[in-house]
């Protein structure tokens, strides 16, 4: 594609939506890489602007809100603020950050609807959708729930079944009932306006798959999939009352689409910031549009956003749109309804002034091009391994040793050795490799380059030994702590877009005023008498037990999950009442309760039957302590025919009822009986 000469770049990131918080698959997949390449953008001096908000219409809204009996603004005003100040606390650093339920978005969404509608840009179209006739309702399609088709789940929605992850429609629904009532709902005529995607089609084929070819694979490859099924007309609008009305005749009772309104709050939420200037960023030719978004939106924001842009007529088409692959954590899907996330407002509570290692984890393991993984395990190792033990360790080590030897204030650089001059040009190349990998939003890339002038640095340290020079040539160290020192200030603008809070501490020690992205591979930085601050620890250790306080808290949601997701075993076949008299079920009191030796699962049990002393293994040692079955009065079965386990006779069968997660619970009576009773 033609390379354009941009005078400014607009940067929008996926409205998250106000339904829940923000966890590190939202940030890794599209917060942090937008704004490192904002942050990069500021640095070099460019205009830009960086755009997001809430999305705060929809279906899952209104269904929470009715769960928890209050309005669906009411979920949005929560959430909305939850999930802002979770960004603002990560260092994103929005232009703006508002909401799909301003005012300015309303006028907008609407307007932009109208323009389109004046247009003749939509089709109108009856169709048959279920209706709740006792709610008196339209029912969406998370409001319906019935028989997966394919893999028999009885609570699938009418848009997707999240056992199986097929997509469905409503009426494939086998026994479909309404979540409104629990009725069945019937199928009933109605009107929606849609934007038929079939006509773009040719004019985006040759967009996106020859225009952009240099977009990322994974974004190319995806709408290739979707042209070659070929492109269908798509509703704009939806029967329900939360969002924003359709502002047509006989289009009372609607709203728009959520995914038609939301894209629209990109423009919205520029507007609101720049109310007279906002146009030049949407409508000018010289303006770069850039879109963060994860994989799940490329079909949004790559074929039916800019399909609606076009069709409205004045507004430029998105440049990029590099999407990211999904992040999982600890090699499961991450999932908001299964609560299997890390959270990033837990996040900023348990791991206080650690929201650099947070990001230079996720950036590290940034899923670019291919789903990536989370683990507690990598994330400790790369703080200790990486941050504290190269980059932290060499700032400490430079600053250190001039506080020791200089009174903390920077010497002079003399006359240079080859060494030093391998190690100028070494970091000069970094700032070139960095800037390139970042302009090709290739941030995991950029990062490493940037961690390399830290490597760069210790090995400076580590082969010229300043500590043992100094006592014979401390000339020769003013030399090596002054590079060294300036290294340090590169490691300061180079962190700057990756890790803000870090280098903001950085500058701070070493006193040194925000410099621009052209000064980053300088040896002057900072001039000979400039006084450091007190050197301070960068980065810490964090230690095994933090981590393996996160892996019990997944552990332990892991086991809530089962234990909300329990049903019972089928009952089994029916069974004659005259076979089942044949068994003798007992009571009987524990006198002796010990371990079996060298057998970890078997307690030996020593049991009063009323009749005599019966032994009787069980495996539950695993669940007890022999102390606690002590005196217990337990459920047996007593004729069965004896047999040998460990060499030790059992005669009969303790009863166990076996839990959701498998652990065994030994069957008791309430109150006293007499050993011998019989159960039945």
């Amino acid at each position: 594609m033609e390379k354009k000469d941009f005078k400014r770049t607009l940067v929008t990131a996926a409205l998250p939506y106000a339904n829940g918080g923000v966890h590190i698959g939202h940030l890794a997949g599209v917060y942090v890489p937008a704004d490192i390449y904002v942050r990069y953008l500021r640095l070099r001096g460019r205009d830009v602007l960086f755009i997001c908000g809430s999305d705060e219409h929809g279906v899952p809204i209104t269904i929470r809100a009715k769960k928890e009996g209050i309005t669906p603004q009411d979920v949005c005003d929560r959430y909305h603020k939850l999930i802002k100040e979770s960004f603002e606390k990560f260092g994103i650093s929005f232009s703006i950050y508002s909401r799909t339920t301003s005012d300015v978005h309303a006028k907008t969404a609407t307007e932009f609807f109208e323009k389109l509608y004046e247009k003749g840009e939509f089709i109108e179209q009856e169709s048959e959708q279920y209706f709740d006739e006792e709610a008196k309702t339209f029912l969406a399609d998370r409001y319906i729930k019935g028989e997966c088709p394919h893999c028999g789940n009885a609570d699938a929605y009418g848009d997707q079944c999240e056992k199986c992850g097929k997509d469905l429609s409503p009426t494939e629904l086998i026994n479909p009932h309404s979540t409104i009532s629990g009725s069945k709902p019937v199928l009933r005529t109605t009107k929606h306006w849609y934007l038929p995607l079939d006509k773009a089609q040719p004019w985006l084929e040759k967009w996106i798959l020859a225009d952009h070819s240099d977009w990322r694979s994974n974004v190319v490859g995806q709408c290739k999939s979707w042209f070659d099924m070929g492109l269908k007309p798509r509703a704009v609008t939806r029967d329900l009352d939360w969002g924003i009305p359709v502002p047509v005749e006989g289009a009372e009772g609607k709203v728009m689409y959520v995914w038609f309104d939301a894209p629209i709050g990109y423009i919205s939420n520029t507007r609101e910031l720049l109310p007279n200037d906002w146009e030049k960023w949407w409508k000018s030719q010289d303006t770069r549009l850039v879109h963060f978004i994860g994989k799940d939106n490329i079909v949004f924001h790559c074929i039916v956003f800019p399909a609606m842009l076009k069709a409205e007529g004045s507004y430029i088409l998105p440049d990029n749109v590099p999407a990211n692959e999904f992040l999982n954590l600890e090699d499961d899907k991450i999932s908001t309804s299964r609560n299997w996330a890390v959270w990033l407002h837990e996040y900023v509570e348990e791991f206080p002034g650690k929201q650099d290692v947070l990001r230079y984890v996720l950036t590290a393991n940034a899923p670019e091009t291919k789903d990536n993984n989370f683990t507690w395990k990598d994330f400790q190792a790369r703080n200790n391994n990486e941050l504290v033990a190269v980059y932290g360790n060499f700032v400490n080590r430079a600053l250190v040793l001039t506080q020791k030897y200089f009174g903390g204030k920077v010497p002079p650089c003399g006359e240079l050795t080859e060494q030093d001059k391998e190690i100028i040009a070494e970091f000069r190349d970094v700032k070139t490799k960095v800037e390139e990998l970042l302009e090709k939003f290739r941030f995991r890339d950029a990062q490493k380059e940037a961690m390399n002038l830290a490597r760069i640095g210790n090995k400076y340290l580590a082969d010229s030994e300043p500590w043992k020079v100094f006592k014979t040539d401390p000339k020769r160290v003013e030399t090596i702590l002054n590079l060294s020192l300036q290294l340090v200030a590169n490691l300061a603008i180079a962190f700057e877009p990756f890790l803000p809070f870090s280098s903001e501490k950085l500058r701070s020690m070493i006193n040194m005023p925000d410099l621009k992205w052209d000064n980053l591979g300088q040896t002057d930085l900072l001039v000979a008498g400039h006084e450091l601050n007190k050197p301070e620890l960068l980065f810490e250790k964090i230690e095994d037990e933090v981590v393996e306080a996160q892996i019990k808290k997944l552990e332990e949601t892991k086991k809530a999950n089962e234990a909300a997701n329990y049903k019972a075993a089928p009952i089994r076949t029916d069974v004659d009442i005259e076979e089942f008299s044949k068994m003798d079920l007992r009571v009987g009191t524990v006198l002796e309760c010990e371990k079996v030796p060298k057998a970890d699962k078997l307690l030996r049990f020593l049991i009063d039957d009323g009749l005599e002393k019966r032994q009787i293994l069980s495996g539950i040692a695993k669940y007890y302590k022999p102390e606690e079955l002590l005196g217990k009065q337990v459920v047996f079965i007593a004729n069965l025919p004896a047999r040998k386990l460990r060499g030790l006779d059992s005669q009969g069968m303790i009863l166990s009822a076996v839990n959701n997660d498998g652990s065994l619970s030994v069957i008791t009576v309430d109150r006293p009986v007499k050993p011998g009773s019989e159960v039945g």
